[in-house]
């Protein structure tokens, strides 16, 4: 039969204000875990852990349930009603830019009735069984948060829920074993209560701690191979525009508002390169007000032998030598298809189709796309977190190559990048071509534009005015500012006006680097759009006439900053990312890392050891003949060490001062105990020892010596009144005791 909660009108359990504590905070955990996630609605986020800590803190002073269990039954019956209304209406709403809105709604509809039920059983707890249902009910609440996020936060409230939970197992398991015991009724803020809790919370907090380090090592010993379907696919990726083959001028503007964080790039180190860029989609064709990109069969890209995808060769050594750059991109969900890359990729690989495994499970699956403008696509989608690594070369702004580049293009590159808008503005051209007046080669022009965009036109992302049906001149002639979108489109039209062929290139600025964690933290508000500029013999070249923003100071809050984002990009890498190549490295820095501790150590020893010898040598030559009685004495300590006689007696020394304390030291029932087992000591010593079943008052009996039974009997009766029976330690009875046990036993 399960056991009632106590209330103020019956007799309390052991640690029932402990239990009351460790169970509400459990499910507050569970319920604040789940707003943790971002997903749920404004309204649940708010009322769910508020309606949990006021039914904790009436509870906590032993408030009785507010539901009956047949009104409980009654509103999760209703609920079950309202349930399809949630899914298919109201959970909708909130389903924002989900790659699969149906089941996005449904699973946030399932949380809802999952709170809802934790809630109303909450307010109906009565018995064990009630508050075991309710730690499941929590424990579900836990799965679902790790279904909807996989960042650090809910790292450390799992921790947290793990800590509660044993807390509130451990408490309650106590009280059911004293369920139906015979014994004086407990009474709160009392201090054997208080230090019973006391004894509780130190128990929760070590095992805890030990199951937490346990699991750690079972996780890096046991790596998960796959994700599952919910593994494979985020609800809620983000940057739904921006990145796709038809953009509206003003799209990166808006992104640019935006600060989260989309991926963050590990270099190891800063790059020194002006022009680094994270490119992402080319566009080629506009028509005045949005920029779009042909469709065309893209290239397949498959992995190689070696496990990489080689988008171009390497470069050959007669070439002109260029920076390269190693770096690991952990892209967060995305909308988008588009693989962000440095500069000119040689070689990527990554679980580009979201799927976890080993090396052989990805040469067989993975492969991306390439489009005819260097474009690198993800045919699986980006809509769940991707780790990739990969190599680019840094082209340099080689200013004489460039001038010397020859002016005769293709026709396909003239038909695809010298494409202009209908009902172009004349003072566009005309604009152009004032500008580059003095510039004789199409590099030097290019120059000149971007200069003069640079240097004549402000940035900001508050546009005003309406840009009527030429948005583009409304910029170049009206307003003359705006953001990336307008300062490149403006360049590459001016620059198809002169016909110098050119390309509108979106992705992101280098972000901030993180010196902590050695890779740079890219957010939404890096969004930047540039242009990229042909040249025959020499390929695309990056020009960029976007005025560059003013660098923000450092402070308190964003050194904190890359603490966490450090510990981000760890989470991601060792637990997120956690795969069989990372169990392989793993093992081989363990092993190279064990080898040299231990040569370390050995060489440590030998010269300590060294080092020590030479010490005692001097030492005894000093100190002459007590030098030589040094090495007597240690093997005395040894040997008294070795049978115990040291213990012994720092034993007897403790006990003496003990019964010559202050009255209240001597009346401690512990004290009792201790002389007991020194009663037992001697005798042992003389042959009669207690049985492992014997209770003191058995073994009392059993002693059937004249002279020894009597003192014997008469101190068991006074150790059991002070030990069990609450009374005063009776320390010079006892001690007087003792010492005719022991003149009896020298007369035996």
């Amino acid at each position: 039969m399960a056991a009632s909660i106590a209330t103020p009108s019956n007799a309390a359990l052991p640690a029932e204000r402990f239990f009351r504590t460790s169970l509400s905070l459990l499910i507050l955990t569970s319920t604040v875990t789940l707003v943790s996630t971002g997903e749920l609605d404004v309204f649940t986020s708010f009322a769910a852990p508020l309606i949990v800590l006021y039914k904790g803190f009436r509870w906590w002073h032993g408030c009785p349930a507010e539901l009956s269990h047949r009104a409980a039954t009654f509103c999760v019956i209703a609920y079950l009603a309202f349930f399809p209304v949630d899914a298919l209406l109201l959970s909708r709403f909130s389903v924002g830019s989900s790659s699969n809105p149906p089941l996005f709604a449904a699973l946030l509809a399932s949380v809802h009735f999952l709170v809802f039920i934790s809630i109303v059983r909450f307010y109906s707890v009565i018995t064990d069984r009630d508050a075991f249902f309710l730690a499941m009910l929590s424990f579900a609440g836990i799965l679902a948060s790790a279904v909807l996020t996989v960042d650090t936060t809910f790292l450390i409230l799992f921790f947290i829920f793990v800590l509660f939970g044993v807390s509130t197992f451990v408490s309650m398991e106590l009280r059911r074993g004293a369920a139906g015991a015979v014994s004086p009724a407990l009474h709160a803020h009392t201090a054997r209560d208080r230090k019973l809790n006391r004894a509780l919370s130190l128990s929760a907090l070590c095992v805890t701690a030990g199951s937490i380090l346990l699991g750690g090592v079972l996780f890096f010993l046991f790596p998960r191979f796959s994700a599952g379907y919910l593994g494979r696919a985020s609800f809620s990726p983000s940057l739904m525009s921006g990145f796709t083959e038809d953009v509206e001028l003003g799209q990166i503007g808006e992104i640019k508002k935006n600060s989260t964080v989309v991926m963050r790039v590990q270099t190891g180190r800063p790059i020194g390169y002006e022009r680094l860029r994270w490119r992402g989609i080319a566009l080629t064709t506009f028509d005045g007000r949005r920029w779009s990109a042909p469709e065309r069969d893209p290239e397949q890209l498959l992995t190689g032998e070696d496990g990489w995808i080689h988008p171009a060769s390497p470069p050959l050594k007669s070439d002109s030598p260029k920076a390269g750059i190693i770096y690991t991109v952990y892209l967060e969900p995305l909308a988008t298809d588009a693989i962000f890359v440095p500069g000119k990729v040689i070689s990527l690989k990554g679980n580009f189709n979201g799927e976890g495994g080993g090396p052989f499970n990805a040469i067989r699956r993975n492969f991306i796309l390439r489009d005819f403008t260097d474009t690198l696509l993800n045919p699986f989608h980006n809509y769940t977190g991707i780790r990739y690594a990969g190599l680019s070369l840094l082209p340099p702004m080689n200013a004489g190559k460039l001038r010397a580049a020859p002016t005769e293009y293709s026709s396909d590159i003239r038909s695809t990048y010298l494409q202009l808008p209908p009902g172009l503005d004349p003072r566009i051209p005309e604009l152009a071509r004032e500008i580059t007046r003095k510039g004789t080669t199409p590099f030097d022009k290019a120059v000149a534009i971007e200069n003069h965009l640079r240097s004549r036109f402000a940035y900001t992302l508050n546009l005003t005015g309406k840009p009527g049906g030429d948005p583009l001149a409304h910029f170049l002639f009206e307003t003359r500012a705006g953001h990336c979108e307008y300062f490149a489109s403006a360049m590459i039209i001016m620059l198809r006006t002169l016909g110098i062929p050119s390309r509108e290139v979106n992705g992101f600025l280098p972000g901030e680097y993180n010196e902590l964690g050695g890779d740079y933290i890219v957010r939404a508000s890096d969004a930047h759009s540039w242009v990229e500029v042909y040249f025959p013999g020499v390929d695309w070249q990056t020009f960029d006439p976007t005025p560059a923003a003013p660098e923000t100071e450092a402070s308190l809050l964003t050194r904190l900053g890359k603490y966490a984002d450090w510990m981000a990009i760890t989470w991601s890498e060792w637990v997120i990312g956690y795969d069989f190549g990372h169990q392989m490295a793993l093992a081989q820095n363990l092993q190279r890392g064990s080898r040299n501790w231990g040569e370390s150590t050995r060489d440590w020893f030998d010269r300590k050891q060294r080092a020590g010898k030479k010490w005692m040598q001097s030492w005894q030559l000093r100190q002459g003949v007590l030098g030589y009685l040094s090495p007597v004495a240690l093997v005395l300590f040894l040997v008294a060490v070795r049978f115990n006689l040291l213990a012994e007696l720092i034993r007897r020394v403790r006990l003496f001062f003990q019964l010559r304390g202050s009255k209240g030291a001597r009346s401690d029932p512990q004290l009792a105990s201790r002389l007991y087992a020194e009663l037992l000591r001697m005798l042992a010593r003389r042959g009669l020892r207690r049985g492992e079943t014997q209770t003191p008052f058995e073994f009392a009996a059993a002693v059937d010596s004249p002279n020894l039974a009597p003192p014997v009997r008469e101190f068991t009766q006074l150790y059991a009144h002070a030990r069990f029976g609450g009374a005063p330690c009776d320390t010079s009875r006892l001690k007087q005791l003792l010492d005719q046990v022991r003149a009896a036993l020298r007369g035996r």
